[in-house]
């Protein structure tokens, strides 16, 4: 009976295994912690409503890290956690109303699908190679920023929801991305050396 919740093809999987029930759950909680204490980094702009956080980063690796399905778990939990009250959103934000009804809704929504679609690519190999994990991450960008953009074009053209919810992100995304995409794989060379001496 197969008892591990993460596919070793993930890094936590690798670095980790065997990944029980206990671990997995483990990870899912501490993965929601990440993005709720990279959401109080915040960098206001005086144009939007939409603050630079640090949050997209962290569900982009959590997805990287932990695989499709305990990647979309962690933030399903992250998201839950804010919902229920706690201060998980951003500038210690929380409740029902932040999550469905706020201007940033669209951006938290689509958290686990993005961290599933880069789990997903992750579990194919795409995090072990520098262009390949960019591309990888770019594609969950491009799901959050999506999102954000359509649910902010319910309340105003979609040429202004773009100029304040996609335009003022894309650089620092770029550098989160390449930042991100050269340290996975030298994650992946060093958990293989480690390995080889086990």
């Amino acid at each position: 009976m197969n008892t591990s919740f993460a596919k070793a093809e993930t890094f936590a999987g690798a670095a980790l295994a065997p990944l029980d029930f206990v671990r997995s759950a483990a990870l899912v909680v501490g993965f929601s912690l990440l993005v709720a204490l990279s959401a109080q980094v915040i960098i206001p702009l005086p144009w939007t409503p939409v603050p630079i956080t640090g949050q997209t980063f962290a569900v982009l690796l959590t997805g990287t890290l932990l695989g499709s399905r305990l990647g979309a778990l962690a933030m399903i939990a992250y998201l839950i956690e804010g919902a229920s009250g706690l201060p998980f959103f951003y500038a210690g934000g929380s409740g029902v109303q932040h999550l469905l009804f706020s201007p940033t809704s669209g951006y938290l929504l689509t958290y686990p699908v993005a961290a599933f679609v880069v789990g997903l690519l992750a579990e194919r190999g795409w995090d072990r190679r520098f262009l390949s994990a960019a591309a990888a991450m770019m594609l969950g960008s491009l799901v959050i920023l999506l999102g954000g953009w359509a649910w902010l074009a319910r309340f105003v053209s979609p040429a202004a929801a773009f100029q304040a919810g996609v335009e003022p992100f894309l650089i620092g995304d770029v550098i989160k991305i390449a930042l991100a995409a050269a340290v996975l794989p030298s994650g992946w060379a060093i958990l293989r050396k480690t390995s080889r001496k086990g």
